[in-house]
């Protein structure tokens, strides 16, 4: 008879794009496996992919297989998804070359698929967990013996900044790695610099050449995922008639906390500005020795990737972002960022209102600013209060407040702000399946649900 093997698979990415290390930690009749393996430039479902591969690799063909994974994306893909993309050939799906891979080392096995919640304490997850990073740490450490050992063998040349399109310091250290893969694939862009966040703004900062980007780095060391509210000014709303963008402004934020960091560019748009210089004020004159997308394209996608991207009606913002990385032989920003649309979030909850950026200014009493023209930097950090206010009521972190505060470290300042929290009404769908389920609790029970009283 055939034995019954349980695996707990997972993957761990510092920085999405960055290092990443996958783990699989196999309960066999016999004894316990660890396997662990990491790659320098990559992301997070890989890695998780990677670690379902091998895992299932391991083991015998007839063994009956009981997979834990804590990624959705692994367990719906191979066990929903995968069906359609082979219909229609895997057009269009993200990461198809490891999907291909784990369809095929899963034919003809007996395999069941379960989802655990991730770091909740489960021995067999966490020790996965722990093999994925140690996958990643080994992965670093390989790396960084390699670089030194190029080094013994070859200094840099003098002028080897002038070969370098960022200027970058080429010591690798642990959670700052530099590598160079012409095997990545859209996702995983080609990108000189690759760093962990939120070191990543620092990194960048000093990797400037042109003098018209502007990068600040970050006040706060703060730990978590990156948020980025962003903001273009363009010479048009059209980007499919050639309209341009011409101003970038990015602050970035941590745990609900602005950190200070940010990113500002003016942008020669290789065209007239048009009537857009009524709304923004920023004319052909001003932009005529501003640097073009092209050549500050690579410093703004490094900043920009791997972070979550907040900007009021964001599919225009996107598009033109999207429209001018593809220009230049860069991916689409959207593939490899998450997008939030703070005017999405203000119609579900002001329905029938006014959802302009100025609007919910007025309606969140937010601090005015003179905004007699738009501007990109300017709209972000008063789209980053808007959006703290309505997805909670925590207002932003004042950067000039901290200054303030560093100077007169005994002086102590509360700022409150009195908001409603969003109410969210289930859809006609949830509704119908609510009701199915109160009537198939009271089919199997015999009894009224309590939930239909």
């Amino acid at each position: 008879m055939s034995q019954t093997i349980t695996l707990y698979v997972d993957g761990a990415c510092k920085g999405n794009p960055g290092l990443g290390g996958w783990g699989a930690y196999i309960i066999t009749e016999q004894g316990e496996h660890k396997l662990y393996g990491g790659e320098p430039a990559t992301t997070n479902n890989r890695m998780e992919l990677q670690a379902a591969i091998e895992g299932v690799s391991f083991c015998p063909t007839d063994a009956q297989l009981i997979i834990w994974t804590d990624s959705n994306y692994v367990k719906q893909g191979i066990t929903e998804w995968i069906h359609g993309w082979k219909k229609k050939n895997w057009k269009d799906v993200k990461n198809p070359d490891l999907w291909q891979k784990l369809d095929a080392v899963c034919a003809n096995r007996d395999i069941e698929w379960n989802w655990i919640k991730g770091h909740a304490g489960h021995a067999g997850n966490e020790m996965a967990d722990q093999l994925a990073n140690l996958g990643a740490e080994q992965t670093a450490q390989q790396m960084k013996s390699s670089t030194q050992a190029n080094a013994d063998i070859k200094k840099p040349e003098a002028d080897w900044l002038l070969n370098d399109p960022f200027g970058l310091d080429l010591d690798i250290e642990e959670e700052e790695l530099i590598e160079d893969n012409d095997e990545l694939s859209i996702e995983e862009p080609n990108i000189d610099a690759v760093a962990t966040v939120p070191q990543a703004t620092e990194d960048i900062s000093t990797s400037t050449q042109h003098p018209h980007i502007v990068i600040t780095e970050a006040k706060l060391n703060l730990q978590g995922p990156r948020q980025l509210i962003l903001d273009t000014e363009t010479t048009g709303f059209y980007f499919q008639d050639g309209d341009r963008i011409i101003e970038v402004g990015a602050i970035e934020m941590i745990n609900r906390k602005l950190t200070g960091s940010s990113i500002h560019i003016y942008i020669n748009p290789e065209k007239p500005v048009g009537d857009s210089e009524n709304v923004h004020g920023i004319s052909d004159e001003f932009l005529q020795d501003k640097p073009k997308y092209a050549e500050i394209a690579d410093t703004l996608f490094s900043f920009l990737q791997g972070a979550e991207i907040i900007a009021h009606n964001a599919t225009f913002d996107m598009n033109f972002l999207n429209m001018e990385f593809n220009r230049v032989g860069l991916p689409s920003l959207s593939e490899v960022c998450e997008v939030t649309d703070t005017l999405a979030l203000a119609k579900n909850k002001h329905p029938g209102q006014k959802n302009s950026l100025d609007a919910l200014v007025r309606r969140y009493e937010i601090p005015a600013r003179d905004r007699t023209f738009h501007g990109a930097l300017l709209d972000a950090e008063i789209l980053a209060d808007v959006y703290l206010a309505m997805t909670g009521g925590q207002v932003s972190f004042d950067m000039d407040a901290l200054s303030q505060t560093e100077q007169n470290p005994n002086k102590i300042t509360r700022q409150t702000i009195q908001v409603d929290l969003p109410i969210i009404y289930p859809s006609e769908l949830e509704l119908n399946e609510h009701e199915t389920w109160i009537k198939q609790f009271e089919q199997k029970y015999g009894k009224e649900c309590l939930f239909a009283k």
